[in-house]
């Protein structure tokens, strides 16, 4: 019975694990990277022409700060379990939601830094 064990029983090579734990990290310094980077907008860059222009910038970058930690850590514990299990590793919403949101932001900030004052 020895070579009929399933996958599951065998633990994953631990080259693997630690690469889904750096892969974890990276996307909890872009998380921070992105609120320091929202809190920054509010809070220092100089008032737009327009009402609310920083936070327009800015506070979609915090949340997507928040929610790419949060679903960091659910895609770590996902991938762990996949390779324990010899399954396929999941896919994640995380890159497209980042790459929207970032361009979102980032035509916004555009649109303000061309057609609006600073105050």
């Amino acid at each position: 019975m020895g070579d009929e064990t399933s996958k599951s029983a065998d633990p994953p090579d631990v080259r693997f694990s630690y690469a889904n734990e750096r892969t974890f990290l990276a996307w909890n310094r872009t998380a921070l990277a992105l609120v320091t980077a929202g809190l920054a907008i509010t809070q220092l860059l100089p008032p737009f022409d327009f009402p609310g222009g920083r936070r327009l910038i800015g506070l979609p970058l915090i949340a997507l700060g928040t929610v790419t930690a949060l679903l960091s850590y659910r895609r770590w514990v996902g991938n762990e379990a996949a390779m324990r299990s010899g399954a396929p590793l999941p896919t994640s919403p995380l890159p497209r939601l980042l790459a929207i949101v970032v361009a979102g932001s980032a035509a916004v900030a555009f649109v303000l830094a061309t057609f609006t004052r600073s105050k």
